[in-house]
């Protein structure tokens, strides 16, 4: 059984020994082990410097930034509803080869959504490298009154990889023969944790950004069938004071074409 780097997409490197030695000491067997690395999918956590694991620290980069004003081109503006900016990336400060779905290799993503309240319009743009923008004003005119657009705290995010199982990975035949037999669930559950911790390099951050992987969702999870998690928000990691969970999908060659106007989204409180 290989379980190194290239076995999953993109995956953190988790050696076939110390992978096994974890199994070991939650008393899972290897066969159930395969199992559910082959259910996993890779993912970025985009998290404040403090909670990037001291081991990934040396050389990273920050890659991301919550709030603040879009920086749009000309004739580019707000989105129609004028919903918040919650999240800008450079694309080109993620870590390459590490996620399964396919992003811009340059550029910037934008993110625009309401967090505090079920969003009735949300976007994302992605501004090519190269593209002379300008950083836009919260204020506008409509129907000759003053509004204000809602600007979140800026807050800089660095990337960090890791790894996520589908909520469904109970379910296959060795996993099910396990627990039918002589396995415990609760053991099942500490391995798959501690997996998750070992492919971030830490602890895992419970409240944070993440692009990509299978959904952590509240309710019901939103990408089944051909749809895949393009990035989900807590709002806690925008603004402290909002209890809710924003999730985006969308298919595969939607968010490899960058046909992000056929993304769906989610809130969830």
């Amino acid at each position: 059984m290989s379980v190194t780097r290239g076995t999953i997409a993109g995956m953190t490197s988790i050696d076939e020994p110390l992978l096994l030695e974890t199994a070991a000491k939650y008393g899972v067997p290897a066969p159930v082990v395969r199992e559910l690395m082959a259910q996993a999918r890779p993912c970025l956590y985009l998290v404040p410097y403090d909670e990037v694991p001291e081991a990934r620290r040396e050389g990273i980069r920050p890659a991301a930034r919550t709030g603040g004003l879009p920086a749009l081109p000309d004739g580019v503006n707000w989105p129609d509803g004028r919903e918040p900016l919650v999240l800008s990336v450079d694309c080109a400060a993620l870590p390459r080869g590490v996620l399964d779905i396919e992003l811009p290799a340059d550029g910037h993503l934008l993110l625009f959504t309401e967090i505090e309240y079920p969003p009735e319009s949300s976007a994302v743009l992605h501004i090519p490298a190269g593209v002379r923008t300008t950083e836009r004003s919260a204020s506008y005119q409509l129907d000759g009154e003053a509004r204000e657009i809602r600007v979140y705290e800026p807050r800089t995010l660095y990337p960090v990889p890791g790894l996520t199982f589908d909520a469904e990975w109970e379910g296959g035949p060795q996993i099910s023969e396990f627990l039918d037999g002589d396995g415990d669930q609760e053991a099942l559950d500490g391995f798959e944790e501690a997996v998750g911790d070992l492919a971030y390099g830490g602890h895992r951050p419970g409240v944070c950004v993440r692009i990509g992987g299978f959904s952590d969702p509240w309710d019901m999870a939103p990408d089944t069938g051909e749809l895949v998690l393009f990035a989900q928000l807590a709002g806690q990691a925008v603004d402290y004071n909002v209890f809710t969970m924003n999730l985006i999908v969308g298919t595969r060659e939607d968010v490899a074409a960058r046909q992000y106007a056929g993304l769906q989204y989610e809130q969830q409180c």
